[in-house]
């Protein structure tokens, strides 16, 4: 038995590059694809949002010159890119997978509803929502937490390339330790950058629960399905 029936999956762009410095690595997105086909294969309701710094980051744009609004378009776009190959390789593995766009662009995908991504799931589809918000100055941690509340998600999953929510940076502290519960307020109040602070206070406002964990090691997001604990869970 699944530990959740409706997950909100948050995946990280830059880990789609895996050892690449650019774009998607094939490798990765493989078996990224493959985790996703476990949990779906458990009937677990799936939707998905992706970041798109493998491809451009808006704000990391707008420090170089690049009009703010133009940037953060630009990265909404980016995250439309790595929506398409991730439904590319599940359809390629038998697993059905939808586009749903938050800006027009048919047929390039869907535009998003909470109504239609609630319905595809309950058919059994993967529902990939993808160009954040819609809107700029938010980011696809906003764009997560948004979607996670809309469908109605018991828990926003956030696949990332460390095992959970640290004291302090693990790469640069080799003191910090690792956290396996902890409050929204803890968070807010040490400012742990888990999420960005919009995106944090929305999911705490509407008690949508995160749990962080690696999802760059093959196997991991099955096993926070079947209840392991290996990362950290973010809770009111």
């Amino acid at each position: 038995m699944a530990k959740f029936k409706r997950i909100l999956l948050k995946l990280s762009g830059e880990s789609l590059m895996g050892e690449q410095k650019y774009g998607i690595d094939e490798k990765r997105l493989g078996e990224y694809a493959q985790q996703i086909k476990e949990i779906h294969d458990m009937g677990v309701q799936i939707g998905i949002v992706i970041g798109g710094g493998n491809i451009f980051r808006g704000l990391s744009g707008a420090n170089k010159g690049f009009d703010r609004v133009k940037g953060d378009q630009m990265g909404m776009l980016a995250t439309v890119i790595n929506s398409l190959g991730l439904s590319s390789a599940l359809g390629a593995i038998g697993v059905k997978a939808r586009v749903l766009t938050a800006v027009r662009m048919e047929p390039i995908g869907e535009f998003y509803s909470k109504w239609k991504a609630i319905d595809a799931m309950e058919q059994g589809e993967v529902v990939i929502m993808s160009a954040g918000t819609g809107n700029p100055f938010f980011t696809t941690d906003t764009g997560s937490s948004l979607r996670g509340i809309e469908i109605e998600a018991e828990v926003m999953l956030k696949g990332t390339r460390v095992d959970g929510i640290y004291t302090a940076d693990p790469e640069k502290d080799p003191t910090a330790t690792k956290f396996t519960d902890i409050t929204y307020d803890e968070v807010l109040a040490r400012n742990l950058r888990v999420m960005d602070l919009t995106a944090t206070c929305m999911c705490k406002e509407n008690n949508l629960p995160i749990y962080v964990f690696n999802m760059d090691i093959v196997g991991n997001l099955k096993k926070v399905m079947e209840g392991e604990e290996i990362g950290t869970l973010v809770h009111n």
